[in-house]
């Protein structure tokens, strides 16, 4: 291809990184604002980290034998040869900002972020390269409870989506680091009597993370692993004590949860409690919430010990949650409620201004104004063609008489001539009366 012909050539996004139209953006909106309510209602505090982190910073948290660091990273050498990452997660970046900037000095903390995640991976429905969690972190807390307000925290969330009855608590506890070690051994020993069942993927995961082999979806080898040494029956009675505490304030704030021994979930630092919020809703797809406790993590990274409990969510796949069980209320959609219709040019410039007007005394109604001219026609195609509800049309003949034109774009009603004294009280009452219904 010569230089001309590729200075044509079609510039499109990267594959896994998508665009996200206008069509689409107000359901993230409408899921963006729950959380944010949510969390400050919880009384979390909204943390934003850069996007860019040193390499290090995920070798040594997620862990350097994990499939994110050995495979997924987006890993490049800037110009001053320094190793950088586009962070794969937000866990490891919200502990090197609350350190950095002495948040966790002789105090708790409770913080939740959201923003862009970048994991190269084979892209597929629900999971890209580029994605966006929601996460949730609170550090300085050591007993249940907090494990148990984090949990509480997304429970409430899916009450208020209507997602309740479609997903379901898994639990598990990994207990101390000792203990996990005891149990790495007996689980390796297990699955060295049974190494022709493994797969190639399992036989890696042997002697570098074999805890992650439980996690494994190879149908052929379920058997084998319901087998396997539970982890549960290997814990120190303290992560055991705080688990028992966990579900007890679980059972008592009504949640219900499945124990499910096989979650060991994909990143090192995790220990004690670790938790899932699965569905069967879309397929494979089965993960929309995940976390636990991290109570080595900030130790790990230089700092303090602190003990410190979290989860992450991801946007995509519950925004595609809520469409395919058709739970996104018509309010959510951003659909348009007025649009202000200049019927010719002279009509302009008091169009401009009523509907400035009432911008300023309704401000939630979702008001757009005409621009651009054009013929009669066409400005009454745009109006209908823009979504809204209603149409104000404002012409000479209006203008003379102080008036305006009410037209209904979506319902079979003849039109009303209103005087503009009065529209702001009008348009206010079939506001309301359009939320009751």
């Amino acid at each position: 291809m010569s230089k001309s012909d590729s200075s044509k050539k079609k510039i499109q996004a990267i594959r896994g990184m998508n665009d996200l139209l206008p069509d689409r953006s107000a359901l993230w909106q409408y899921f963006e604002g729950k959380v944010q309510a949510l969390t400050q209602r919880y009384g979390y505090a909204e943390i934003r980290t850069p996007i860019v982190e040193q390499t290090a910073l995920f070798a040594r948290s997620i862990g350097e034998v994990t499939d994110i660091v050995e495979k997924e990273m987006y890993t490049f050498e800037d110009r001053n040869g320094d190793s950088l990452t586009l962070r794969p997660e937000g866990t490891a970046s919200c502990v090197r900002a609350a350190m950095e900037h002495g948040l966790l000095h002789n105090q708790t903390q409770r913080l939740w972020y959201q923003g862009p995640m970048f994991r190269h991976e084979r892209p597929q429905k629900g999971r890209y390269r580029q994605f966006h969690q929601v996460g949730v972190e609170a550090f300085g807390l050591e007993g249940p409870d907090i494990d148990a307000e984090v949990i509480l925290l997304s429970a409430r969330l899916w009450r208020e989506l209507g997602l309740s009855d479609h997903v379901t608590l898994e639990l598990n506890s990994l207990g101390s680091s000792e203990a996990r070690a005891a149990y790495r051994d007996k689980l390796v020993a297990y699955f060295e009597q049974h190494r022709d069942q493994l797969d190639e993927d399992s036989l890696r995961r042997l002697t570098s993370n074999p805890l992650r082999i439980l996690d494994s979806k190879n149908p052929d080898m379920a058997p084998m692993l319901a087998d396997a040494p539970k982890l549960m029956d290997h814990l120190d009675d303290a992560s055991r004590e705080h688990f028992e505490g966990l579900t007890a304030l679980l059972q008592a704030a009504g949640i219900d949860y499945v124990i499910n021994p096989r979650l060991v979930r994909g990143l090192d630092y995790y220990g004690r409690t670790v938790f899932e919020w699965t569905t069967t809703a879309l397929g494979s797809q089965g993960t929309v919430c995940a976390g636990g406790r991290y109570d080595g993590l900030v130790e790990q990274l230089g700092g303090k010990p602190t003990p410190a409990v979290g989860f992450a969510m991801g946007i995509e796949r519950l925004v595609l949650l809520l469409e395919t069980l058709e739970l996104v209320p018509d309010s959510a959609l951003g659909e348009l409620d007025l649009y202000v219709l200049p019927l010719d040019d002279v009509a302009t410039t008091q169009a401009m201004l009523l509907a400035e007007r009432i911008r300023s005394e309704l401000p939630e109604l979702r008001l757009q104004l005409h621009c651009g001219g054009g013929s009669f026609k066409s400005r009454i195609k745009k109006a209908d063609k823009s979504g809204a509800r209603l149409a104000l049309l404002l012409g000479e003949d209006e203008l003379e008489a102080g008036r305006a034109t009410l037209k209904f774009l979506r319902e079979e009603r003849e039109q009303m001539s209103l005087d503009q004294g009065a529209l702001i009280d009008i348009l206010a009452s079939m506001t309301a009366s359009d939320e009751r219904a």
